[in-house]
């Protein structure tokens, strides 16, 4: 099971069920997903949804986190996750997504960086890796505050993809 993790700003707790409309309220803006695959069939994307608010089966401490303010935990920022990379044994990824009013206000780094340390710290991970659209500079922005280095290209999720790495401090 996951821990909660919280930051100055920032409370992550382990994604449920709970989250579902958020998260697809926030998927069905087409700014949100422009890097990603587009906005997705509402009804299909709720039931994969579910499937992700369930960490069963997930190696212990990783998984996903719903992200909120301190100050006002009932407002729903985005979330970030903690997952292997599919089709590339060995590698854990680090990734987010953010609705739109929270751009700008540097929650994407600030929860990410909470994650990523935990997954050091706890998860005893030699390295983290990110892959992401190389157009999404936002994105692009947040992996190098979080210290992560361009490593060259990753086909993952169907694309080429920028790759970034980070190795345990």
């Amino acid at each position: 099971m996951r821990p909660s993790l919280a930051t100055t700003r920032l409370l992550l707790t382990p994604r449920s069920a709970a989250d579902i409309d958020a998260m697809a309220a926030m998927d069905a803006d087409p700014e949100v997903m422009r890097y990603v695959d587009g906005v997705p069939e509402p009804v299909a994307h709720r039931a994969e949804l579910a499937t992700w608010c369930d960490d069963e089966g997930e190696p212990p401490g990783l998984g996903g986190w719903t992200v909120r303010p301190r100050d006002a935990p009932q407002r729903y920022l985005g979330w970030v996750v903690l997952y292997p990379l599919p089709g590339w044994e060995g590698d854990i990824e680090i990734g987010w997504r953010f609705a739109r009013d929270a751009w700008g206000h540097g929650y994407a780094g600030e929860a990410a960086a909470a994650v990523m340390a935990h997954g050091f710290a706890v998860g005893g991970l030699a390295k983290i890796v990110a892959v992401l659209d190389p157009d999404n500079h936002r994105s692009r922005r947040v992996c190098e505050k979080l210290g992560m280095t361009p490593a060259g290209a990753r086909f993952a999720y169907g694309a080429d993809n920028a790759l970034y790495v980070k190795q345990r401090p």
